[in-house]
C-alpha cells in the first residue's frame, strides 16, 4: 500500500510517502509561511525524489486538526481534492495524536499540546505501552490552568510534547513539580511518518464526506452566530413590546 501523509494543521508543514511499512521520504519545515503556496510544490518534489507518482497512491492520510483553522482547512482541502481526482479514500488522524506518538517510549502520561491563545490550549491525554498509543481522554480545547490542575490530581508523571510547551512550562512545573517532564526540541514537531503509519489503521473515508475536527468555530463564525443571536433577541423584544401596547 502506497500512502501520502499531509499535515498543515499548525506552523510545521509535514509530508511523508510510504510504501507498506517503509517510509520512502519525509519532509518537515517549521517556518511561518503560507502552506497554501508551499504544500503542493513540496508534494510534487517529494514524489519526484521518491520515484513515485500520484497515480501510484492507494490512500491519503491527513492531519484533521485541531490547530490553525486555515492550516487545517488547507491540508484537508488538498487531501480531498487529490483523493477525489485519484478515486482513492482518505483517512484522518488527530493532529494531537500524531504529536503524542513522539512520546511512545515514555512510561507515564503523554500530553501533546498546541497553543490556542488567551490561556487556552488544544490538548489530549495518551499512554503507550512502548508501541501502541492509546487515548485516555478525548482531544479538547481547555484552559491551561484547569488542565494542569486535572493532570496534577492524577498523581502520575506527565510528558508534555509540542513546540508551544515552553509557553506553559512554568505553569506545569508549578502544579506538577517533578512529575512534569518536557520533551526535547527534537521531539517537539509532529512527524508525518507517524501520521502515515497511524493513518493506515484508521477508518477509510470518502473524499466527499470527510470533515476536519477544528474543536472550535472560527472567529468569523463565532461573530456571525453572536450577530444572529442578537438579531433574534431584538426581534423577541420588539414582539413583546408590540404585545404590551396592544
Amino acid at each position: 500500500m502506497k500512502v501520502l501523509g499531509i499535515d498543515t494543521s499548525n506552523t510545521p508543514l509535514g509530508l511523508a510517502l510510504a510504501d507498506g511499512n517503509v517510509v520512502k521520504g519525509e519532509w518537515i519545515t517549521n517556518v511561518k509561511k503560507d502552506h497554501s503556496l508551499r504544500a503542493m510544490p513540496a508534494i510534487e518534489s517529494l514524489f519526484r525524489q521518491c520515484g513515485m507518482a500520484p497515480k501510484d497512491l492507494d490512500l491519503i492520510v491527513v492531519a484533521k486538526g485541531p490547530g490553525s483553522y486555515t492550516g487545517v482547512r488547507i491540508g484537508v482541502t488538498i487531501a480531498k481534492t487529490l483523493a477525489w481526482s485519484l478515486g482513492i479514500p482518505i483517512a484522518g488522524v488527530s493532529s494531537l495524536e500524531v504529536l503524542a506518538a513522539n512520546g511512545r517510549c515514555f512510561s507515564g502520561l503523554i500530553v501533546p499540546l498546541f497553543d490556542a491563545r488567551r490561556g487556552h490550549i488544544y490538548t489530549g491525554l495518551y499512554h503507550s505501552d512502548g508501541s501502541v498509543l492509546r487515548q485516555l481522554e478525548p482531544d479538547q480545547l481547555v484552559v491551561a490552568d484547569e488542565w494542569a490542575r486535572r493532570l496534577g490530581e492524577r498523581g502520575e508523571d506527565v510528558l508534555f510534547i509540542g513546540a508551544d510547551v515552553p509557553l506553559y512550562h512554568e505553569l506545569f512545573q508549578r502544579v506538577l513539580g517533578g512529575r512534569a517532564h518536557m520533551a526535547p526540541p527534537s521531539l517537539a514537531l509532529p512527524r508525518p511518518s507517524e501520521l502515515v503509519m497511524l493513518g493506515k489503521e484508521k477508518e477509510r473515508r470518502n473524499a466527499h464526506t470527510f470533515v476536519p475536527d477544528y474543536l472550535r468555530l472560527a472567529e468569523a463564525e463565532v461573530k456571525w452566530l453572536a450577530k444572529q443571536k442578537g438579531e433574534r433577541n431584538d426581534g423577541d423584544r420588539c414582539t413583546i413590546s408590540a404585545n404590551d401596547h396592544s
